[in-house]
């Protein structure tokens, strides 16, 4: 897949949006003619804000999902054809009743295949001739994996989590100059395991799909044996090469990248690839309890040498940069009482593949939720609050559109972004519901999943749901971990089987229905009924429902394991005092604002707006200001990455008792004082104004 500049209507900035919010005369092509007020002649009969219970029932009327299955089948044909599908995607949204469409564009640099040289492996002897070429399908690649070509042995890294490199050196095993075999999946990202065997000395690696955790019968819904699954390796998100700004013309910027970058090869390659290089019989220890595979007369050993003497594999990379225009394309609906602040709704538009699943499924969503909310506005729905819905540019890259849209927009966005709804790989399946979610916004799906109920296998299934941690590849991740937006992304799915097609060349529309067994559109709908009842709430609420006592349990977890070791800190003269006292004080203004809340008349639209304003910040009160957002993007210190976040931390602090030579004082005071003052200063901010805030000397 390759993206191509395109030029669509409108295009205007985030800011101008904001503007227009306050702007009662102005429409989208530029004319000026007045705006109905809502409390007018035109209001629907009876007057007055409907009843959240008959938006409800309105949302379910007008959602479609003979719309969402077309729509994903239209969209299978049009995206090998990159413009015309962006274009479509356009004329949707202007054919809506939306208050505004726009094009965001931005530049930004992606890695291709190149169209001169295919990735290549080779068996070399001990004297590095090549004695056999491997072949690799061209189209199957890792984005933004370093180039060359390495040689070395190979070593067998199970699913190259942190742990199976423990196991690795626990063992004794020679790592340093080999090249990695790593299996798709284990809940980590492509860019985690590079990053890990990067870490522990490797030069290279490989990802193939083992049978024993992706189907490989492609009669039963599964993978044939030469397909591989292409990833992104960047350790980040956005264009790596303006990390933490935004790449609206990079070329005035002096060079820098990310340094989630990797420095060594990356490539997929399929099953029988992977079979043919490990059936070899490598030499070495056998392989630990749980890493047996399902490969073919494949024997199980870590390696690094082969059994017959001297053999190594040549692997070669020859991907090249380019910079691309990208174009993410926004529609909205003017809220009537607070413009300015937003709910965003986004699906990613882009896919290796066909893209059924990974693209196709979130985009049909979004744009029927742009349809059903526009013709709710038509009869009698006067939303309080902005909604944006948008289609993001070069997700597989990482999320790259909606990363550099967030990174353009930061120093307003905790002011004005309420919370995003990623549509991103929203059916996999039919199964089971999990939703991927800052803890804000927990109380809500749980509000919307009790409304829903669909006809699956001939019953009436009422879902309930497993809230789960955003994870760094999500769509939604960006928005928390970096912007400071609270964020959700849901997904349907088959308990205890994988969607085996995401990232591959067999991701189509057939295949989804074929595993739903014809009800794309059902699921597709009730994916859409449960985000459009969430957003219904939190633009119709006068109080955002966000709860905002979600935190102190982590800081809780965290009092209690420095509890558990006060021994230990305290024979290096160490104290979790101030780390108590953070919490405390966050519990506290947490829970007197929700009494203030009860106790105030929340029709007063000044003291309901001062109340909104603090809850809305919450997210972005935890981003660290202690580190730096070009070297650290992720300053979330709960569901960020780096040193500055509780994971790191308790990690180390758990070294105290397993491993307490490793134990490093100077880092962990320096890890204790940053989270302590991020949440200390989250405290002060929820106790909004100074005065307000207890904290005497």
């Amino acid at each position: 897949r390759r993206l191509v500049p395109i030029a669509t209507t409108g295009t205007f900035l985030l800011g101008y949006v904001s503007f227009r919010g306050m702007c009662r005369l102005c429409v989208d092509e530029g004319e000026m003619v007045p705006v109905e007020d809502p409390a007018g002649p035109d209001q629907p009969a009876g007057g007055g804000v409907m009843y959240l219970g008959e938006l409800r029932d309105m949302l379910k009327k007008y959602l479609n999902e003979e719309k969402i299955e077309s729509t994903v089948r239209s969209e299978h044909r049009l995206r090998p054809h990159i413009q015309s599908f962006i274009a479509t995607v356009a004329r949707n949204f202007q054919k809506l009743h939306m208050d505004h469409t726009w094009t965001d564009s931005h530049y930004a640099t992606l890695q291709f295949p190149s169209r001169t040289q295919r990735n290549a492996l080779w068996l070399v002897d001990a004297e590095g001739v090549e004695l056999e070429e491997i072949p690799l399908d061209s189209a199957d690649y890792c984005a933004y994996s370093a180039m060359g070509t390495v040689t070395g042995g190979v070593v067998y890294v199970n699913y190259a989590r942190q742990e199976d490199f423990e196991q690795l050196r626990a063992l004794g095993v020679a790592l340093n100059g080999s090249i990695a075999m790593a299996r798709v999946g284990g809940g980590v990202s492509f860019a985690e395991k590079v990053w890990h065997a990067q870490e522990a000395g490797l030069v290279g690696i490989l990802f193939y799909p083992d049978p024993a955790d992706i189907p490989q019968d492609p009669r039963r819904l599964g993978l044939h044996g030469n397909a591989a699954i292409s990833e992104h390796v960047h350790l980040g998100s956005g264009d790596p090469f303006t990390p933490g700004f935004p790449s609206f013309n990079h070329t005035q910027f002096p060079p820098t990248q990310s340094s989630g970058l990797p420095l060594i090869l990356a490539q997929p390659v399929s099953a029988n690839v992977a079979s043919k290089l490990l059936r070899y019989q490598l030499v070495g220890v056998a392989c630990p309890r749980g890493w047996q595979g399902r490969l073919p007369y494949v024997r199980c050993v870590v390696g690094p040498e082969f059994s017959v003497g001297g053999r190594r594999v040549r692997m070669a990379v020859y991907n090249s940069m380019s910079p691309v225009l990208l174009n993410n394309i926004f529609a909205s609906i003017e809220g009537k009482t607070e413009p300015d602040q937003y709910i965003i709704m986004g699906a990613q538009r882009d896919a290796w593949g066909p893209g059924a699943v990974k693209a196709g499924v979130g985009t049909a969503v979004l744009l029927e939720l742009a349809r059903t909310f526009g013709t709710m506005l038509q009869n009698g729905f006067y939303p309080r609050r902005s909604l944006l819905f948008v289609s993001w540019d070069a997700g597989e890259f990482g999320n790259v559109g909606a990363t550099e849209w967030l990174e353009g927009y930061l120093s307003m966005l905790h002011l004005k972004a309420v919370a995003y709804f990623s549509l991103d790989q929203a059916v996999m399946g039919d199964d089971a519901l999990s939703a991927y979610t800052s803890p804000l916004l927990a109380d809500l799906i749980e509000g919307a999943i009790k409304q829903v109920c669909v006809s699956l296998h001939s019953e009436r299934v009422c879902f309930t749901d497993k809230t789960r941690p955003l994870y760094l590849n999500s769509g939604a991740y960006s928005f928390t971990a970096f912007g400071g937006v609270p964020a959700m992304e849901l997904r349907f799915h088959e308990e205890g089987r994988v969607y085996p097609f995401v990232n591959t060349q067999l991701d189509s529309a057939e295949r989804v229905q074929e595993l739903l067994q014809g009800r794309l559109g059902v699921v597709g709908r009730t994916v859409g009924e449960l985000v459009g009842l969430m957003v219904l709430k939190l633009t119709h609420d006068l109080i955002l429902p966000l709860d905002v006592t979600c935190y102190s349990t982590a800081a809780l977890r965290l009092s209690a394991q420095l509890n558990q070791l006060s021994a230990e800190l305290q024979v290096r003269g160490l104290s979790p005092q101030w780390v108590y006292r953070a919490r405390g004080d966050y519990s506290r203004a947490a829970k007197t604002l929700q009494e203030a809340i009860k106790n105030t008349d929340i029709q007063d639209e000044r003291m309901a707006r001062l109340y909104n304003t603090r809850i809305m910040r919450v997210e972005y009160y935890f981003l660290s200001q202690y580190v730096s957002v070009v070297e650290t993007p992720f300053r979330h210190v709960l569901h960020g990455r780096g040193d500055h976040t509780l994971s790191a931390l308790t990690e180390h602090l758990a070294l105290l008792r397993t491993q307490p030579q490793l134990f490093n004082e100077a880092r962990f005071r320096q890890q204790l004082a940053l989270f302590t003052w991020t949440l200390q200063g989250a405290a002060n901010a929820l106790s909004g104004d100074v005065w307000n805030i207890d904290n005497p000397f």
